[in-house]
């Protein structure tokens, strides 16, 4: 049989589901989730092999107004990093929040302008809906916004509907090899997968407490016989969120350090050694520079 592969950009706004989509696509976890917007700063790419056909789904950070604090150096990099997702895409899948329609969804929809391959949208958070006889008006007056090849209500948490977007998306998957390994689901190297991990669990740990300006760098991978050692470095730009991380005691830095390494065992299989520690660098979410230091690079 003829062989399929394509690139599928999921695209929206903030805290619409998108990694969550993937990850329930996949079957496993490639993109870190937490209630909190803005918790994808990547491209992060999950491919799923099925027979012939190969999906290349690329997650990307939400798309987001720049405003106020929200134009920093690193919310540039986001938006830029989720237009950048669009280029040379097969399919598109444009994810909105059941009925809510916003400024920042306008401003995806804006960007998908210019864009040739078809778009698909994935209406998710259906089941949260109070009245659900609210849907089917709404879907009406979104299919007047452009035309899409596609609209599919989701629940991407609990998988309604997914295997229906995922038959929608197969119909636009060009005839290629597969670029890939077919028992590959990620680009992504285990260290940066530990570096988002440690990430995940602080922003679960702390919500709102702890600003936009924390990142994880890995300094240390290393396998030794059965055992993996990681070193992770936090980074955050005052000495106050620094003292917020770490806790009373040190008490939360080791919920978070003990969370993490749970979750990095099963991933690794084997059993892991992880030291987290804690750096103030001011202004290091503003500094281009800097940025690209810390793996922040289109490139």
């Amino acid at each position: 049989m003829t062989q399929t592969c394509g690139f599928v950009a999921i695209v929206g706004r903030p805290n619409v589901g998108k990694s969550t989509l993937m990850n329930h696509i996949l079957g496993q976890k490639i993109s870190i989730t937490s209630r909190r917007p803005q918790t994808t700063r990547h491209q992060v790419m999950g491919i799923k092999t099925e027979g012939d056909a190969q999906f290349i789904y690329v997650d990307t950070p939400g798309i987001h107004l720049l405003e106020k604090d929200r134009n920093k150096a690193i919310n540039r990099f986001m938006n830029q990093a989720a237009t950048q997702a669009l280029r040379d895409v097969d399919c598109v899948i444009f994810i909105i929040d059941r009925t809510r329609w916003t400024a920042e969804d306008q401003v995806v929809l804006e960007r998908l302008a210019t864009v040739e391959a078809p778009v698909i949208l994935a209406v998710n958070k259906v089941d949260r809906l109070n009245d659900k006889s609210t849907l089917l008006p709404w879907l009406d007056e979104v299919r007047g916004r452009r035309e899409f090849a596609a609209i599919v209500p989701i629940a991407a948490k609990h998988g309604t509907n997914v295997a229906e977007l995922e038959a929608e998306v197969a119909k636009y998957l060009p005839e290629s090899v597969h670029y890939f390994p077919d028992d590959q689901v990620t680009d992504r190297s285990l260290r940066f997968l530990a570096a988002e991990l440690v990430r995940e669990k602080i922003m679960r740990q702390l919500g709102d407490e702890l600003p936009y300006q924390m990142t994880v760098e890995i300094e240390e991978f290393r396998e030794e016989g059965k055992v993996t050692h990681i070193s992770a470095l936090i980074m955050v730009e005052r000495q106050g969120q620094k003292k917020i991380l770490i806790g009373d005691r040190g008490e939360r830095i080791k919920k978070i350090g003990r969370d993490a390494r749970l979750e990095l065992e099963r991933i690794v299989g084997t059993k892991v050694m992880l030291n987290l520690w804690v750096k103030v660098k001011r202004g290091w979410s503003d500094d281009d520079r800097a940025l690209k230091s810390l793996g922040y690079d289109l490139d």
